[in-house]
């Protein structure tokens, strides 16, 4: 199979497509578990569709084009993991195609093939998670589009106007996935090392890096919600998180071989000496890329997969070498075949778990359960007072509160004013039918809040409130 990959040529380019989509075909033949932050990108854009503001009338950490791309997905597709899927792999045909065709082009590797979108395509499958829209997924398309423009300029060696594009195409990363605006700094170490730029050049990539940014915060300001969003995106960045071990474990073995793989072809690439100049700064690069990649790590929310799609780029380059490079094409072709076979059975144990014992790949404390309610809430409008277990699975959220994570310190200070205040507004104009209160936090908000007291009373399930 390695060997059709040598060739480029369209045919060899159709099967590259055809390749990532024999790949991605167990996502679409097996049920695909819905992760919880999946099931809330989805829960942002259904209340987006009804005509509240993201960060005003909706608390979520979510990005604000990511925030408006999972609206419309609503409006056309209503709350559709399908829908995401297909989408995302889209995306993903796309970023296979020009990440080939970018280094290939400029006769970045030794010889020209498919081969480098082959592996990123084997990267970009190697767990169940990367096949869903995500807004890293949608960020790293931006990024691979900077990286176009760089590619240019280092073979050039020449500052160019694809500064202020590429400065534009961070910057729109950076609305997409907030840490992306970390490959900033990536833009101006490489310009200032591997390229003659002016002040002129980095002023672009300033200017191009912030006109989306100031765009998005006037429209933000415009919609009242200046204050909130500072809450929503920035506070839940830089907050000090607790990241859960089995996650951070079931993602270390799902990139285990996707960074070996691009290690050897790192060690192999720097004892090769058939490089011209302009490869070898393409490689200095994309050396820097992994750096500030990892820069990045610390402000994820939480660990998965799909969270480290940003590397990709990088690790494929990489990676690369390790084949191309091949002196015996019948070891390489054995390895590329082995490296399927892993990525295909890390798909299928995640997705089935059809190995008995632990179940390192599944993600399993990212997953939605069903959660255990009674049958007359379904498909209702509710509030979850408390971190949500799946009970947003099959009801519509109500009020601003969707995140609990960001609304918990808000709607806990019941002797601030301005948060009674706000708690009372949001019931008024977004009431749940019912409140499922896992924190006992009812009881007080009645006690600050005597007028919606009469609007909710006690069922006969404990913690749960029914509107009148």
């Amino acid at each position: 199979m390695l060997n059709f990959f040598r060739g480029y040529s369209s045919v060899h380019l159709l099967g590259l497509v055809l390749f990532f989509l024999l790949i991605r075909l167990p996502f679409f033949l097996y049920e695909t578990p819905i992760l919880i932050p999946e099931l809330g990108w989805m829960l942002a854009g259904e209340q987006m569709s009804k005509g509240f503001i993201l960060y005003k009338d909706i608390w979520d950490n979510v990005s604000p084009l990511a925030g408006a791309v999972y609206w419309g997905m609503d409006l056309l597709f209503g709350r559709s993991q399908f829908a995401f899927q297909v989408v995302a792999l889209i995306l993903s045909v796309f970023q296979i195609i020009y990440f080939n065709y970018t280094f290939v082009s400029r006769d970045m590797f030794p010889e020209r093939s498919v081969i480098p979108g082959a592996i990123y395509a084997l990267l970009l499958s190697i767990s169940f998670d990367m096949a869903t829209l995500s807004p890293m997924l949608m960020s790293t398309t931006f990024l691979l589009l900077a990286l176009g423009g760089m590619v240019r300029i280092v073979a050039k060696r020449q500052a160019t106007g694809d500064v202020f594009e590429m400065g534009i195409y961070i910057g729109t990363a950076t609305l997409f996935y907030l840490p992306s605006a970390i490959f900033f700094f990536w833009v101006v170490a490489s310009l200032l090392f591997y390229s003659i730029a002016s002040f002129r050049n980095y002023f672009l990539v300033l200017l191009g890096t912030a006109l989306p940014l100031l765009m998005t915060t006037l429209v933000i300001y415009l919609n009242d919600a200046a204050d909130s969003a500072m809450l929503n995106m920035f506070n839940s960045v830089f907050d000090i998180k607790s990241y859960d071990l089995n996650s951070l474990y079931s993602t270390l073995v799902s990139l285990f071989v996707p960074v070996l793989i691009g290690i050897l072809g790192f060690m192999k690439m720097t004892t090769s000496k058939r490089f011209f100049n302009y490869q070898i700064r393409m490689q200095q690069v994309m050396a820097l890329w992994v750096i500030f990649a990892a820069f990045s790590i610390p402000f994820k929310q939480y660990f998965a997969p799909m969270q480290f799609i940003n590397f990709i780029p990088a690790i494929a380059f990489f990676a690369t070498f390790f084949f191309i490079n091949a002196k015996n094409w019948l070891y390489a072709e054995l390895q590329f075949l082995m490296i399927i076979l892993i990525t295909l059975s890390v798909q299928y144990y995640g997705l089935t778990g059809f190995l008995p014992g632990s179940r390192p790949v599944q993600l399993a404390t990212l997953r939605v359960k069903k959660a255990v309610l009674p049958e007359e809430i379904n498909n209702k409008k509710i509030l979850v007072l408390g971190a949500d277990e799946g009970e947003y699975l099959h009801n519509q959220s109500a009020t601003p509160y969707l995140n609990w994570e960001l609304a918990s310190n808000y709607l806990t200070n019941l002797d601030n004013f301005d948060s009674v205040i706000h708690i009372y507004d949001s019931f008024r104009k977004d009431p749940p039918e019912y409140v499922i209160d896992k924190v006992n936090l009812m009881p007080k908000v009645f006690t600050r809040i005597p007028e919606l007291k009469k609007d909710y009373k006690p069922t006969q399930w404990k913690g749960i409130y029914v509107r009148n």
